[in-house]
């Protein structure tokens, strides 16, 4: 995923030579859906959410290439408790560094400002 333009940071370092990372929104959905064709039942749906989840956000951080191919090989290679405290890590990096709609005015324009593409014509539009 692109660097966001609106996040602080994109990934958090694990200090165990694994990184979390922010996922862009196809990476969400994908997560969801796959989660879905895992779960068999109600019961299931969180476990396996966060672990499709997990599957997109846990890297190497020498690389940057997924731990896991998939939800199915993080629910294989971790324990429930595992899952649910990178998960946990995961949703409260996500809410740091995702400021959403908790921008002030001044904080959003300036990323309004930032993230305009400029003229191609060199001339602010008066031309």
């Amino acid at each position: 995923m692109p660097a966001s333009i609106l996040a602080r940071r994109d990934r958090v370092c694990l200090e165990n030579g694994f990184d979390l990372r922010l996922l862009s929104a196809l990476e969400v959905l994908q997560a969801r859906r796959e989660a879905e064709e895992l779960a068999k039942g109600d019961r299931e749906r969180a476990l396996c959410s966060n672990a499709c989840l997990l599957a997109r956000a846990l890297e190497r951080s020498e690389d940057q290439t997924p731990v896991f191919a998939g939800g199915q090989e993080v629910l294989a290679g971790l324990t429930v408790e595992e899952i649910a405290a990178l998960a946990g890590r995961w949703s409260a990096f996500s809410r740091e560094n995702d400021p959403g709609l908790e921008l002030s005015g001044q904080a959003l324009e300036e990323v309004k400002k930032n993230s305009a593409p400029t003229p191609a014509s060199g001339c602010a539009g008066g031309c």
